[in-house]
Formats: C-alpha cells, structure tokens, sequence
C-alpha cells in the first residue's frame, strides 16, 4: 500500500498541491511572521507555491493577513519575498 502524500492549499493560486511543493509561512506565538523552509516551526501557518505570482496574488488579495488574522507590514511582505526568491 502506497504512503499517503498530505495536500495543502496555495494561498495564492489557491490549488491543492502536495506539501512537499510549497513552502510554509507562520505567525510564531510572540506574533512574528516568517518563512519556514524547513516545514517544523512551532506557529500557525500557511502554505504558498514557490512562484513569485502566487506570491503577489497573496499579497494582494490579503490572504496572508485572512489566514494569520492580524495586518502585516509592508516590510515583512518585502522580507518574504526576497527570502521566497532565494
């Protein structure tokens, strides 16, 4: 019987793709957020494509924001995404 793959939903292109596709962003209990790579961190989190288009349309459309229920500023929009690239 073959193992299970989990699916989490882009909250950019809002597609459902395997994890293993996406990288995890959290809000970390003290409120930071921040990119997780490693898919470990304690925290709330969401998942996005590694495409810089999904991205955008998360920014945009505020579903980060939805999705950990607090505003975030522009700067750690701009963190995100330079660490997205990488």
């Amino acid at each position: 019987m073959a193992k299970q793959i989990p699916l989490r939903q882009c909250t950019g292109c809002r597609e459902m793709k395997p994890k293993n596709e996406l990288v995890r962003i959290i809000k970390t209990s003290d409120g930071n957020i921040c990119l997780d790579k490693t898919g470990k961190m304690n925290g709330r989190g969401a998942y996005i494509c590694y495409d810089l288009t999904c991205y955008d349309k998360a920014v945009k459309s505020k579903a980060l924001e939805r999705a950990f229920k607090v505003n975030i500023p522009k700067e750690i929009y701009e963190v995100i995404g330079k660490e997205l690239i990488d």
